[in-house]
């Protein structure tokens, strides 16, 4: 995906940040199990640390994220913990929780019941976790609040309707196809939180109509010498105004956000290998690649060979 040499600058349909971000994480779904609970029954999860989400494939249950107001989820609804903190997950009237270790859930795919063990559910859900195979879970924890929950949207509906299709009636390829649904889900929470209640980041940026075109056009034109002014006419703000939302918004003032977004693709284009450093400095808009060493290590804390080896090391 990223062998093309001008895949942040001039592939077609590339210029929309958000599937910029979502190439750049590259998500593939690793999905634990099916959790299924009758009666009264709590259980409560150590921290993960790592992206995970439930789908709830029929009845309803609580879950309470530390930190969070609890929630009360019911079929069709997709939960994405960025960071996945300890939470609890229970039924309406429920029992002292117990301590489960989600590294410790069995790994064959295997249902995973609570409470009553035998007669029909009152809840069934398919819990699981996100790896990215190209970028630090982190640029997703800094794009998203802390729980998302997506309820009432008639796309994520359908998807959910589809995962408990190829899970309560498993067909060739239905791994695939999980893998791919969960990654569209993803796609879709993503797409829920430029609505308002992201944290202060792209997503949030995204979901002003002005600021939106300012920030795909640092995405599109990642290479080029962007000034709050240009910028600022495009979005047809004042330079002031501009500065002032989008710092707001974002998080962060403008040319800070395009310096991350540039060191972003650059340590991508660096653990790909394959290009020399004024290569990379060119396609993230720096004239030399001294100049690209100089803000890479001043971003990073690492010069880019030294990058490229610790990277090697810990592969």
């Amino acid at each position: 995906m990223f062998e093309h040499p001008h895949l942040f600058s001039e592939r077609p349909g590339m210029s929309d940040p958000l599937s910029q971000v979502v190439a750049l994480l590259r998500p593939r779904a690793v999905f634990a199990n099916v959790v299924s609970g009758r009666g009264r029954w709590a259980v409560r999860y150590a921290e993960y640390g790592r992206p995970s989400f439930c789908i709830m494939l029929g009845g309803r249950c609580r879950l309470a994220v530390d930190g969070h107001p609890p929630l009360a989820i019911e079929a069709g609804d997709f939960i994405l913990l960025p960071a996945t903190p300890a939470f609890t997950l229970s039924s309406d009237d429920p029992p002292a929780p117990v301590s489960r270790d989600p590294h410790a859930l069995p790994s064959d795919g295997s249902e995973v019941r609570y409470g009553e063990a035998g007669g029909t559910p009152d809840m069934r859900s398919l819990g699981g976790a996100f790896v990215f195979d190209r970028a630090d879970p982190a640029l997703l924890v800094s794009l998203l609040p802390g729980v998302v929950h997506v309820r009432d949207a008639t796309r994520p509906s359908q998807l959910v309707a589809m995962v408990a299709g190829e899970t309560t009636q498993p067909r060739p390829g239905s791994e695939a196809a999980l893998s791919r649904l969960a990654e569209l889900l993803l796609i879709e929470a993503m797409r829920a939180t430029t609505a308002g209640d992201a944290p202060p980041g792209l997503l949030r940026g995204l979901g002003d109509e002005r600021l939106a075109i300012a920030l795909s056009l640092m995405h599109a034109h990642i290479e080029r010498p962007w000034t709050v002014a240009q910028l600022a006419r495009a979005a047809a703000l004042s330079r002031s105004s501009f500065y002032e939302r989008f710092t707001r918004t974002v998080g962060i003032a403008p040319m800070e956000y395009l310096l991350a977004w540039r060191m972003q693709v650059a340590r991508q284009l660096l653990r790909q290998g394959g290009s020399r450093a004024a290569q990379i400095a060119e396609r993230v808009g720096y004239a030399s690649a001294s100049a690209f060493s100089v803000a890479f290590r001043r971003h990073v804390g690492l010069a880019p060979g030294a990058y490229v080896r610790a990277q090697v090391a810990a592969s």
